[in-house]
């Protein structure tokens, strides 16, 4: 029953915590973020171990906290032919994630004239609750976005290709089936493209107060005293009604397949059925939707710089696009063994090594790159406010 430290910083809880558990939970937190650490996220980590198919671990991730079903900050990974799906483990804002841009123009430069930057974007780019953007979007047009992504932004003008190739999944979910999406959804899609909504989402202008590791931040073009810019945005109301509308349905399926959770908000569905399959599309179709969010408001955000300080667009690089809450298969080593799974990520980054196909090749040639919470943590931490 007892939760221990079984090496620095890492927290192990026992397979006997509670009944149902397939795997132990591991909780990466030093000494002080676990003494904090609400118990019911250590209940909701240890009710994620239950899940059918879950490779080795239940994790939560040193920010973790009470979430729907999964702790925000909660890792699973999953058999992609054994196990389930879960849209508890992805959450209502899917592909909520970041972006960092760069600037290369000096701090001092733009404080004169940050009052009528902050103006200028507040314009450009609509934020609060049921915020509608400048872009008015038809049902086809919506279901193009739907599939295409950060892809269809840039096609249609809103960004550079090499955008692209700093993005996650190159902004674009391949398996999304945009029939799968509801009316409602759809609907919710139409008006809001190109806009920050509310809650902990956020638009801020920052400056590189120190730099810690020179080569690192040469390849990521941050240098210090120079003006970024960080994106934090995800799919809106159109994703929150996709998550809606399968929660509905998989709630049911659970019973319907025999799969007993400790909680009903861990629905879920066997791998390979309709169920499943369906939510899968529809979650794709989500994430290529704010991918496609994000890169318009890049585009504004350009627009506006241009607009105040007379700097070009491709003065404006995208240093990443990474997202928070999704899931995806990927190919992972377990037991010694090569295996697929669907990798549930809540509130929580990938983070591959050096060389992996997955990350660009002019920021992949870094020795030690990764893309997890703690090191981004660690360039955003030399990101002073710009006030």
């Amino acid at each position: 029953m007892e939760i221990k430290e079984i090496e620095d910083d890492v927290w192990e809880i026992p397979l006997n915590y509670m009944e149902g558990m397939r795997v132990p939970g591991r909780i990466y937190a030093s000494q002080k973020l676990f003494n904090n650490l609400e118990k019911d996220a250590i209940k909701q980590t240890a009710n994620v171990s239950t899940l059918p198919g879950i490779q080795r671990y239940s994790i939560a991730m040193p920010e973790a906290h009470v979430g729907y079903g999964f702790p925000i900050g909660g890792v699973a990974g999953i058999d992609a032919e054994e196990g389930v799906i879960s849209p508890g483990g992805v959450g209502f804002d899917i592909n909520c994630g970041v972006r960092l841009l760069s600037t290369h123009i000096p701090v001092e430069e733009i404080r004169p004239k940050l009052g009528a930057l902050l103006d200028e974007i507040f314009r450009e780019v609509p934020s609060g609750v049921g915020s509608k953007g400048k872009l008015r979007l038809n049902e086809g047009e919506v279901k193009k976005v739907f599939q295409g992504g950060a892809r269809w932004a840039v096609e249609n003008g809103y960004g550079f290709k090499e955008d692209l190739d700093h993005c996650e999944e190159n902004g674009l979910m391949k398996d999304a089936e945009p029939k799968k999406v509801s009316k409602k959804a759809y609907k919710r899609g139409m008006p809001q493209l190109g806009t920050l909504g509310s809650g902990n989402h956020f638009l801020e202008i920052g400056y590189v107060e120190e730099v810690f590791d020179p080569r690192s931040a040469e390849i990521f073009g941050l240098d210090k005293n120079e003006v970024s810019v960080l994106i934090h945005t995800g799919s809106r109301g159109a994703g929150h009604q996709i998550c809606t509308d399968s929660l509905q349905i998989l709630e049911g399926s659970s019973k319907k397949y025999g799969i007993n959770v400790p909680d009903r908000q861990l629905a879920c569905a066997p791998v390979g059925t309709e169920e499943a399959e369906d939510y899968y599309g529809a979650m794709c179709a989500a994430a290529n939707y704010a991918w496609a969010n994000r890169q318009i408001i890049t585009h504004w955000i350009r627009v506006a710089f241009k607009n105040i300080l007379k700097v070009e667009e491709e003065d404006l690089k995208l240093v990443y696009d990474v997202a928070h809450n999704i899931a995806k298969v990927e190919e992972h080593e377990v037991e010694g063994k090569r295996k697929k799974l669907y990798v549930h990520r809540k509130g929580a980054t990938r983070a591959f090594p050096p060389g992996s196909k997955d990350i660009p090749m002019d920021i992949g040639e870094l020795d030690s790159l990764s893309l997890s919470p703690e090191a981004w943590a660690r360039i955003l931490m030399s990101l002073g406010e710009l006030r």
